[in-house]
């Protein structure tokens, strides 16, 4: 059968499909099929499951969904710039800097726009809400509320689909694997309103070679689902169906400009999203209100809650530290979050798997191994292998499905020049942040191995400070900065030249991704004598965030009035 609109023979149907000889009848949907497929839709997509949650505890999507904010997003290029200075500047570009999309609209075209919209590519960093929003847009389908001019929405992520990566069949047979209740023709037809969507386009194991690979225009004939899906998308199959494409920035070029019609990219929660998502997220009223205060008076960790899994793991640290005592200090860091909420999916662990005998200390540390070797690699998504090499068995790692999710490997050359966007970055922080002994004491009852340093913080912080001095790269200076602030030390590095008698001062700007350098020509009386932290840090702001520019210029006017000039 041709995926011509213009034909008019009837299909042969395997058992269990529409009888032999029943003619098409163009335009005619089989509502009673299609209300099942809604029904099984609505069943697997209503509920939101997030990290280990206890038999029954899955949270209804409605419950707490909070709208992402959704723009038109370039051209599909790949993204290769540095990913953490992706999420950092996310969180304050403003909304005039391109037209906020809904996400039930995501195939209408904008204003201006006269050409339809058939295949869309959404792009947008790990942990944004991609799946999330797709699983909104399914389940307001499935139950009436949006989109009803839509006959069938087909969800197949590419990590299912990896797993049919050496099989031949037809579009029928793919189909009917994923939805055995579709066993009407007429959705082959071409006259029905069906979308496709492909989520986890950076997962995908699947050459998607859209230029070599063989024209295929019958949804009967049996090939490669790599084939299948380039012809699906370049329209020789089903020419009329919409297609929605998922992906992490660095993997958008998988697909041909020229079979994107449109780009959005989802820019997780702005700053109002934020507040909602804690509201609603956090039954208790007081506790919300104090998170969000907190939240807002820390600077890296309220820039992270832009990503809804970042809000959601501090949303869980939040809830069960406050449940085991009523005044708690909140995390101020990325170290101390992401240790927190280690110890708190631990503790869930056993609750849950208490026949476990493999010691938790010696899970972390094998855990701890195969992120650093695939880090070094370039690699975020791992393969079964992987964990083994690591000497991880899958089954005691998939317990910990809260550190660990779903095991994949990127194929060689999917996500090229990854060692250049900054991927250990974020590493660095940690492994200074798990420098101090506060946070090891947190790790202490997991890791009985931790050993005091014999350098103290303050020492990593001053080869720290010089590392800022000698260093040119702007992304290095910067991720530098946040390393001073896991290690509690206010971001602020200062730099004598004695010989011209000129104090500079570099900070990092609260409202935007770069740093500032600021200069005072002081008499050299007073520069032997300068003494930064007598200007910047007190005893009592040991624990604080990064200092705002005016609260760095305000402590700084001891300074300034003894200049002689100051740019």
């Amino acid at each position: 059968m041709k995926s011509d609109q213009s034909m008019d023979h009837p299909l042969q149907f395997a058992e269990g499909g529409v009888p032999a000889g029943q003619r098409y009848q163009p335009g005619l949907v089989n509502v009673e099929m299609q209300q099942i497929h809604k029904s099984h839709l609505q069943k697997k997509f209503q509920c939101l499951t997030e990290g280990i949650t206890k038999q029954g505890d899955a949270r209804l999507l409605h419950e707490i969904y909070t709208a992402l904010y959704i723009t038109e997003g370039g051209r599909g290029e790949v993204n290769d710039e540095h990913e953490v200075r992706q999420i950092e500047r996310a969180s304050w570009r403003e909304a005039a800097r391109g037209r906020p999309i809904k996400c039930s609209d995501i195939f209408k075209p904008l204003s201006g726009q006269y050409k339809p919209i058939r295949r869309v590519l959404t792009k947008g960093v790990a942990g944004i809400g991609k799946t999330v929003s797709v699983q909104k847009f399914i389940l307001d389908w499935a139950e009436g509320k949006e989109n009803q001019d839509v006959h069938f929405i087909l969800p197949l992520p590419f990590r299912e689909l990896n797993l049919m990566k050496d099989e031949k069949l037809s579009l029928v047979e793919l189909i009917q694997h994923f939805f055995p209740e579709i066993t009407d023709p007429r959705i082959f037809s071409g006259s029905e309103h069906v979308i496709f969507i492909f989520d986890g386009l950076d997962e995908c194991r699947l050459p998607l070679d859209f230029h070599s690979n063989p024209r295929c225009c019958d949804v009967t004939e049996p090939v490669s689902v790599d084939v299948l899906l380039t012809n699906l998308i370049k329209g020789n199959l089903l020419p009329s169906a919409l297609f929605w494409i998922t992906t992490r920035p660095a993997a958008a070029n998988q697909i041909p400009p020229v079979c994107v019609d449109q780009v959005t990219e989802i820019r997780g929660f702005s700053n109002p999203q934020k507040e909602e998502y804690f509201r609603k997220r956090i039954s208790d009223e007081n506790l919300a209100s104090r998170t969000i205060t907190h939240l807002k008076s820390s600077r890296s960790l309220y820039i992270m809650c832009h990503i809804p899994v970042f809000s959601w793991i501090t949303a869980t640290v939040v809830e069960r530290t406050s449940d085991e005592s009523g005044s708690v200090e909140m995390p101020r860091t990325l170290t101390q979050m992401y240790t927190h909420f280690l110890i708190i999916q631990t503790s869930m662990k056993n609750e849950k798997y208490t026949e476990r005998k493999e010691r938790d200390e010696e899970t972390i540390f094998k855990l701890g191994k195969l992120a650093f070797q695939q880090l070094e690699e370039g690699n975020l998504i791992f393969y079964e292998e992987d964990l083994r090499e690591c000497g991880i068995d899958v089954t005691e790692a998939s317990v910990y499905s809260g550190v660990c999710t779903q095991i994949f490997r990127e194929e060689a050359g999917l996500l090229q020049g990854k060692s250049k966007n900054g991927h250990l970055d974020l590493f660095l922080r940690f492994l200074l942040g798990l420098s101090l002994k506060s946070n090891q004491n947190l790790l202490r009852h997991l890791l009985s191995q931790t050993r005091s340093q014999s350098q103290s913080s303050e020492q990593t912080a001053q080869c720290v400070k010089q590392m800022i001095r000698d260093q040119n790269n702007s992304d290095r200076k910067i991720n530098l900065f946040y390393c001073l602030n896991e290690l509690n030390h206010h971001a602020v590095v200062e730099d004598i030249d004695r010989s011209s008698g000129t104090l500079y001062v570099d900070m990092l700007l609260p409202e935007k991704w770069e740093t500032k350098r600021f200069e005072f020509k002081i008499p050299k009386e007073q520069l032997d004598e300068f003494d930064l932290q007598k200007y910047i840090k007190t005893p009592e702001e040991d624990l604080t965030e990064l200092l705002s520019l005016d609260d760095v210029l305000q402590k700084l006017v001891p300074v300034v009035t003894y200049s002689t000039s100051a740019e």
